[in-house]
């Protein structure tokens, strides 16, 4: 579910992030080989719900690759390895039960209309991930960000990490991680670091308490 049609989406994301498209691969690829790759399994069935332009799907290595968004660009930037559900994520899943071993979902949350939504996506989250899958889910939290968090058209929903983890354990999610700082906000805007700076930051948990005003949260089912 989106507040906004399928057109607005493309008209907000083709201005946000038309520019920066390949150095968004670039740090994806970084983020991924250096750590979120170490929670998916060679031959797991992953799906990238809210999945923008694919950097994550695309990237990661794996036996079945699923795509989730409403943005009807989307399926143009995939590869052809991922099979794109174009759909509500708030409504059922075309997926059937037990069938994924990973849910990732970045910078998404915050873009569901309400806390109802987010409520029913996450109860579909749990009835299609199968028994000890995890959702990897990583956002803005509203708790270091204040006015800043609302300078994006199409943000609804303020979560911290600790407001996501009492909605994943009110359905039944063990909570694995909960880290109320890991990455820096946002790379839609601001300088374009060289990834080497983002290698060396991802090995400095230190550098994540001065600088990190994005959530990680890993929850088992």
């Amino acid at each position: 579910m989106s507040a906004h049609s399928p057109t607005d989406l493309q008209r907000i994301y083709g201005a946000r992030f038309s520019d920066n498209l390949e150095y968004r691969r670039q740090v994806w690829s970084v983020l991924v080989g250096d750590w979120f790759s170490r929670f998916v399994k060679q031959d797991a069935a992953v799906l990238d719900l809210g999945c923008g332009y694919g950097e994550f799907i695309n990237t990661v290595s794996c036996g079945q690759k699923f795509a989730m968004d409403l943005n009807p660009d989307a399926p143009k930037f995939l590869g052809h390895d991922v099979k794109f559900l174009q759909q509500d994520c708030s409504a059922r899943w075309d997926l059937p039960g037990a069938s994924l071993d990973v849910v990732f979902t970045s910078n998404f949350f915050e873009h569901l209309p309400d806390k109802s939504a987010l409520g029913r996506t996450l109860d579909e989250i749990h009835r299609c991930l199968r028994e000890g899958g995890r959702l990897i889910a990583m956002g803005p939290n509203i708790k270091f960000l204040a006015g800043e968090y609302w300078d994006f058209w199409d943000h609804y929903v303020a979560l911290t990490e600790a407001s996501l983890k009492e909605a994943l354990m009110t359905r039944q999610f063990e909570i694995e991680v909960c880290r109320p700082k890991f990455l820096p906000y946002t790379m839609a805007s601001g300088p374009r670091y060289p990834v080497a700076f983002l290698r060396a930051y991802l090995k400095l948990p230190l550098a994540w308490s001065i600088f990190g005003k994005q959530f990680l949260v890993i929850a088992r089912r």
